[in-house]
């Protein structure tokens, strides 16, 4: 498998920067937030104050984006979630490939 270096180191500083984002993350624990998101994405990012580059990585579905504008995955991956991503989704998205590639390359991988 082709490793693309798309890693975020998540520091303090980037912890900082994704505290409103991870603290909406954290609120789909509770299926009404989850509901209330879906119903009114703009709104319930707005609710939480999201910066304008969280807001557009969410609207983009683009978790490297999330990433980099201080998301923590365990946090984010309660967000994809919701957006219907899997694991093997967001590692396609970590790694530039397309999802069928990225599993193609874990099966050779395996054996």
């Amino acid at each position: 498998m082709a490793a693309h270096n798309l890693s975020t180191l998540f520091d303090g500083v980037l912890a900082q920067r994704g505290y409103a984002l991870n603290k909406m993350c954290y609120s789909f624990n509770h299926a009404e937030n989850r509901s209330a998101f879906l119903q009114d994405e703009a709104a319930y990012c707005a609710k939480f104050g999201l910066t304008e580059a969280q807001r557009l990585a969410v609207k983009r579905r683009n978790v490297l984006d999330m990433l980099q504008a201080g998301g923590n995955i365990y946090y984010l991956a309660k967000l994809a979630g919701i957006f219907g991503l899997n694991v093997q989704d967001i590692g396609a998205q970590q790694t530039g490939m397309s999802v069928e590639a990225f599993k193609s390359a874990l099966v050779s991988a395996g054996k």
